[in-house]
């Protein structure tokens, strides 16, 4: 498979192209893309301002219909947009169809709240009239990440092409296949120029960045990009969108019954080997329920099977690209050098590919010190430390101990004590018994982080604040 940048409407070839390799069989080459450079970012986001200046014109209704059909054109294609994007970034086949469908509810979600989202306000009294309107901001910058590329492309530009926005996405270079065969399949019902996409490594993603044309910048990823995505944002003076990292918390309250409890705490930590932003990383348990849950814990990671991301047995796939895995890698040898308890887990199902893919076996540490490095980072990999706790002001405190604030959770069999709780977290998120959004929630949930875990939300109505302008209209009444 060979996938070119595709700018106003039309494919775009380069002269080089960056083979892209199976992170499950680095033996395979499963496509190669297109490497972009700033001169194609202008050719872009010239397209997309030209195009703006009629798509912004457009009614609310007509870019609610065409998002809808391309959702069902989505939907005709999800298997075979599924298949692509986990043979390059790693993510178990079966997740990755379930993404798709995610991705399409978020769609079709924010297609049904645009109506409100865009309410005109008008105001009248004896001495005057005000209108305040709602208007597009421009072309808007996305660049979204390797783990879940999908559905996090999806719920970033959804609402800004509803608001009336045009786009300019660079998705990651390790997860851009899937990504670009999405946006093109949707560009096909939209005026040229209003989608684009540009391929690329950091040089691309700094061109955009910095483009005089680019009104604001959506970004999904890690926070030390976000820093210097902000410094060359502050050039112009553009708008920033950041959904960041996390370090989230899972608080065991001394009411919770372990059997329903843990089995959903280490999914939230392993799903996706660990690769997404609100994963569990460290788990909070009262001190006289540590060995029981760390024993349970034990056995249901001990059960992961760890293989191909296209191997219908496999659990758990690989990690999605070598820099992250020696990252993960080199943490859990530091532990093992520090004389942390900890295990590796799970059942390796094809022993003859270990080493030809960028796999780890699940790793459960133990009686690790509140301020040890694999509780106070965010791992984004499948390590997870258990700390005991003796108090709930104690456990509240280290659990908001972080500079992130992206999800926690709470459990316990007393709703109302957990809510309790819930309210003095410091975080963009908690669930309750549970580890990520009900259908509800991700419809009406801000999604997001406080502190150094973004800048603004994502999903629900409020979503479309962040990708327009006001524009108040004030008559004076004669006196």
């Amino acid at each position: 498979m060979k996938v070119n940048l595709f700018i106003n409407n039309e494919d775009v070839t380069t002269e080089n192209y960056d083979e892209v390799r199976d992170p499950g069989r680095l033996s395979e080459v499963v496509g190669y893309i297109a490497k972009g450079d700033a001169s194609h970012i202008d050719q872009a986001v010239q397209a997309a301002q030209r195009a703006f200046r009629s798509w912004s014109q457009t009614s609310l209704e007509e870019r609610m219909s065409i998002l809808l059909k391309s959702a069902e054109e989505i939907e005709r294609n999800a298997t075979s947009i599924a298949s692509v994007t986990a043979r390059e970034n790693g993510i178990l086949f079966s997740r990755t169809v379930d993404e798709v469908k995610m991705g399409l509810m978020d769609m079709r979600n924010m297609i049904e709240l645009a109506p409100f989202a865009f309410q005109q306000q008008t105001i009248e009294d004896e001495s005057g009239w005000v209108r305040v309107v709602k208007r597009p901001m421009g072309v808007i910058a996305c660049i979204v990440p390797w783990n879940a590329p999908i559905i996090l492309t999806l719920q970033k530009i959804v609402p800004i092409l509803l608001a009336g926005n045009t786009i300019v996405v660079k998705p990651s270079p390790t997860a851009s296949m899937g990504v670009a065969t999405i946006l093109r399949t949707m560009a096909e019902f939209f005026p040229p120029g209003v989608i684009n996409v540009v391929l690329g490594a950091g040089d691309v993603g700094s061109a955009l960045t910095s483009h005089p044309l680019v009104r604001k910048i959506s970004f999904t990823g890690g926070g030390n990009t976000a820093v210097s995505i902000m410094k060359s944002a502050a050039e112009t003076l553009k708008g920033v969108h950041f959904e960041l990292g996390g370090n989230d918390p899972a608080i065991v309250l001394d009411d919770a019954d372990l059997d329903e409890v843990v089995p959903k705490i280490v999914e939230g930590a392993f799903r996706r080997t660990g690769q997404f932003c609100f994963a569990i990383k460290r788990v909070y348990i009262p001190a006289d329920m540590y060995d029981e849950f760390y024993e349970k814990a034990f056995k249901l990671t001990d059960s992961y099977k760890i293989g191909h991301q296209m191997n219908e047995e496999a659990t758990m796939g690989p990690i999605n690209n070598e820099l992250q895995y020696q990252r993960v890698r080199e943490l859990i040898d530091r532990l093992e050098q520090s004389g942390a308890n900890l295990v590796r887990l799970g059942k390796v199902l094809e022993p003859e590919n270990w080493d030809n893919g960028y796999y780890l076996q699940p790793v459960v540490v133990r009686d690790i010190d509140p301020n040890a490095e694999i509780v106070t980072c965010e791992q984004f990999g499948p390590v997870l430390p258990l700390i005991p706790y003796r108090t709930e002001e104690e456990v509240i405190q280290m659990a908001n101990d972080s500079e992130l604030g992206l999800g926690s959770s709470i459990w316990s069999s007393d709703f109302d004590r957990a809510l309790g709780v819930s309210n003095q977290i410091e975080a963009g998120m908690t669930f309750i018994n549970g580890h990520g959004q009900t259908p509800l929630g991700s419809k009406y949930i801000p999604f997001g982080g406080v502190k150094q875990s973004g800048i603004g939300r994502e999903k629900s109505i409020e979503v479309f604040n962040e990708f327009i302008e006001y524009h108040g209209i004030n008559y004076h009444k004669k006196k």
